[in-house]
């Protein structure tokens, strides 16, 4: 079976591969239901980044906020809660996915397989955390996508092999004053691309006291490549990612690398929601993922309308003219809104698993490959 260095192959969890935190027995686990006092641990960001800082046009998205440095969310409890029920064997046999872009992902599963997962997204305590930092009210995307976990994994062997790679590359490099990416910058777990939805929280799910590497990187508006380190384990960092180009690069010195990534839309019906399929149309139970958008999507359309419904009465109580310039501008939104959501949802005929294409890129390759260029909108 196809495999890529230091990935489990999709369908495979290695019966080598221990976790480097390993399991609590079932009996030592403690258990109840998500509790904001005892399982969050908050504490601010350093620093939060906006678009502006990225060079990127602030009227981009629903946020001036672009990426924050990683910060405390979750005890070590929580943790060890989320992992047990992230690495059931529920879990892998039925939420697994593999992609062009990442190798190993678990999807889908939450709802039913991970009610501690579940509740600690949907609380309210956790949703004004979120919120707060990323500069405007959010909730959860659809339940499908609470806590995608992305899942990077090498035997002891490798991890010392690439270690001692990147010692001696250094060191070389060093002797001879060459500058540039790092070596371990061309691996990257997740390649470049944009989300298909707003913004994003990424939770670190292991131990990467040893890691080295393992950082987000993005693309700024002026073509260059800004790092946010990776997260600690139990902390996290959130991310506007529909709206900025990015990559997970790999790590080193560690066996694993398990993030849980939450998706997030804004509360309000009247901002945009520029959701997007296309990163996760071909890694989904189509069926789930479909009736979940289109629920969402139609709640939000039934509450414009009936705000506009209000909106025109009381007009009519008022003895106002109706406004047909405002009207149809309401209705050419609602239009473009309807389209644009029969654009994402192609027929499960025509969508080839795995195979996620560049679409979502806010650039793309010229004819040598090479260099970029802005997409045309």
């Amino acid at each position: 079976m196809d495999t890529v260095d230091g990935l489990i192959p999709a369908g495979i969890m290695p019966a080598s591969w221990k976790p480097v935190i390993e399991p609590v027995s079932a009996d030592k686990i403690a258990t109840g239901d998500f509790t904001p006092d005892k399982h969050i641990q908050y504490e601010s960001p350093s620093k939060v980044h906006t678009m502006k800082d990225l060079n990127l046009p602030e009227n981009t998205g629903i946020s001036s906020i672009a990426v924050s440095e990683p910060f405390r969310l979750f005890s070590t409890g929580a943790i060890h809660r989320m992992r047990a029920e992230v690495l059931s064997k529920d879990v892998w046999d039925n939420c697994q996915y593999s992609s062009n872009l990442a190798q190993c992902q678990l999807r889908g599963f939450a709802a039913k397989y991970a009610p501690f997962v579940y509740d600690t997204w949907k609380h309210p305590e956790t949703l004004a955390i979120i919120s707060k930092i990323a500069g405007v009210e959010l909730v959860t995307e659809m339940d499908f996508e609470i806590a995608h976990i992305n899942i990077s994994v090498k035997s002891d062997k490798q991890r010392e092999e690439e270690v001692q790679a990147f010692v001696e590359k250094k060191a070389f490099d060093d002797d001879e004053g060459i500058a540039g990416c790092p070596w371990e910058d061309n691996k990257p777990i997740v390649d470049w691309h944009t989300d298909s939805y707003p913004f994003v929280c990424v939770t670190m799910l292991s131990d990467c006291t040893s890691m080295i590497g393992g950082e987000t990187a993005l693309k700024t508006g002026n073509g260059g490549i800004v790092k946010v380190r990776g997260p600690q384990m139990g902390c996290a960092v959130v991310l506007q990612g529909r709206y900025i180009e990015h990559q997970a690069l790999r790590a080193l010195g560690t066996t694993e690398r398990i993030t849980m990534v939450t998706s997030f839309r804004p509360r309000c019906p009247n901002l945009p929601d520029d959701t997007v399929l296309t990163t996760v149309r071909p890694i989904s139970n189509l069926s789930e993922l479909y009736s979940q958008y289109s629920e969402y999507r139609l709640e939000i359309l039934e509450e414009r309308v009936r705000a506009q419904l209000r909106s025109f009465r009381e007009n009519k109580r008022d003895g106002k003219k109706i406004n047909v310039k405002a009207m149809k501008d309401f209705i050419a939104r609602q239009e473009d809104f309807l389209a644009h959501m029969n654009r994402e949802m192609i027929e499960e005929e025509l969508v080839t698993m795995g195979s996620i294409d560049d679409s979502h890129l806010l650039t793309v390759k010229d004819d040598v490959g090479k260099k970029k260029r802005k997409r045309v909108a």
